[in-house]
């Protein structure tokens, strides 16, 4: 009944936190919320809500209250039977006979070997598929029928055959060009433009330049909302970053750079020049093909294999290879063995046996026992029930950081804990470790979100800013 109570309570939310199940929170940070500069926001631990209903809960069920009437015996003599009647088996063992048995140990069979004589060997598979693809019936063949395998060679005939030795080709000469020797008048070098540069001038001028505008970023922030017992998460400060310039030195054109263009004359040299009146020529001439007669051995039929039963005469052109295959019979072989055989199997003889009987006094039942039965009604209590109507969740919230706070209100703040019961450690508007811890006790025993120095505990503590 107790166990039933607390499963009761621990559903309904009222067996304390030492006995609930706490889910996870729900992360509600994804993103940066919507600021303005010099504002810090914080990732907070926001309580689970609660309402508290009654509820009427069975502590006991409705039962029966059960009574007993004892049963009525009385003392007689009876003859029990202490080893009953039975019937024994005595069992006759077997008689044997011996015999002698002849059994078989290896089958008759029909083998193809090299040999009919003692020491022939096993035909392979191949030599048989061989025999087979060249004619030989080997499912007709009679035990005893032995094949031989017969080379017909190859066969050539010769005829005559004009082989070229020397290709057709011509012979080449040549005759030589004819010159003369002039004088004549050749450029040497040709008239060009000379470009002269002449550099720019220039002056060195000061510029100041934006080397980073001005902007607005998040920051992580640092001071009495930071965590203290990991269930919280960073602190997020909008920061305006001022824009930042450099004052450079540089050089300007004054004057740019020219170019001055200046003309060389060409320049001419008389020399001796030989001169061709007839160019050089060539002089073809005809050289015949020469052929050389000689006997070529042409293929007329490949070489051939053959199979033929060894009881036939030989091909005419045929050689023998030394192949042959043999069907033989081998006969079954047999063994004598002796064996004993049951000649009366093994039986039983029944053999009764009477019951023995022995007197004793029995107690026996008079008067049966009985049962009273009267009804006990439930039994129901009352309780408060504090049910969940939101879930634990982690959220931005506005905090006060060392980014945007003062020591004033970091004393304000040391002074409304105390005051409420909390000791925030030395008044000194210094935010140190008894400052956050009576931060979180504060915001555990208000059911606030913790995490950091938000606006609504600011609120709760009557602090202003």
């Amino acid at each position: 009944m107790r166990k039933n109570i607390i499963t009761l309570m621990m559903t309904a939310g009222l067996a304390g936190p030492g006995l609930m199940l706490n889910a996870a929170p729900v992360d509600k940070t994804n993103t940066l919320p919507d600021a303005k500069p010099g504002q810090c926001y914080a990732k907070v631990m926001v309580p689970a809500q609660y309402e508290v209903k009654p509820e009427k809960v069975m502590v006991r069920e409705a039962a029966e209250k059960i009574e007993t009437i004892a049963a009525q015996y009385d003392w007689v003599e009876e003859n029990i039977t202490v080893s009953a009647a039975e019937t024994r088996l005595v069992p006759v063992p077997a008689e044997y006979q011996e015999v002698s048995e002849k059994i078989e140990v290896s089958p008759a069979r029909r083998l193809w070997v090299t040999d009919l004589k003692k020491g022939g060997l096993p035909v392979s598979p191949a030599l048989l598929a061989a025999a087979r693809s060249a004619g030989v019936k080997l499912g007709e063949a009679e035990p005893g029928m032995c094949f031989n395998e017969y080379l017909q060679p190859a066969k050539f005939r010769t005829e005559p055959k004009d082989v070229l030795v020397q290709e057709a080709a011509e012979k080449v000469e040549t005759v030589a060009a004819q010159y003369e020797t002039i004088e004549e008048k050749v450029l040497v070098k040709e008239a060009s433009k000379k470009k002269i540069e002449i550099p720019a001038v220039y002056e060195t001028v000061t510029e100041k330049i934006l080397v980073e505008p001005a902007m607005t970023v998040w920051k992580s922030g640092s001071g009495p909302i930071e965590r203290i017992d990991n269930t919280t998460g960073e602190i997020m400060c909008l920061v305006e970053v001022p824009a930042k310039y450099k004052t450079v030195e540089k050089q300007i054109i004054k004057t740019p750079a020219t170019v001055k263009e200046e003309v060389i004359p060409a320049e001419y040299k008389i020399v001796k020049v030989r001169k061709l009146i007839a160019p050089e020529k060539e002089k073809r001439t005809q050289i015949p093909a020469v052929y050389e007669q000689v006997n070529q051995r042409k293929l007329v039929s490949e070489a051939a294999f053959s199979w033929h039963p060894a009881h036939d005469a030989a091909p005419a052109d045929g050689r023998k290879t030394g192949q042959q295959i043999c069907l033989q019979d081998i006969p079954a072989e047999y063994k004598s063995v002796k064996k004993q055989v049951v000649k009366k199997p093994a039986s039983f003889v029944k053999e009764e046996v009477p019951a023995v009987l022995k007197p004793v006094k029995v107690h026996k039942l008079i008067a049966s026992a009985e049962e009273k039965r009267s009804a006990i009604p439930a039994e129901f209590k009352t309780l408060s029930k504090r049910v969940k109507v939101g879930e634990e969740s982690l959220e931005w919230r506005q905090v006060l950081c060392q980014t945007n706070m003062t020591a004033d209100v970091v004393t304000r703040v040391q002074q409304a804990l105390q005051t409420a019961g909390f000791n925030p450690g030395t008044i000194d508007g210094v935010a140190g470790g008894g400052t956050l811890r009576a931060v979180e006790q504060f915001q555990e025993e208000k059911n606030l979100p913790r995490g950091g120095l938000t606006l609504r505990t600011l609120e709760a503590l009557g602090v202003s800013l």
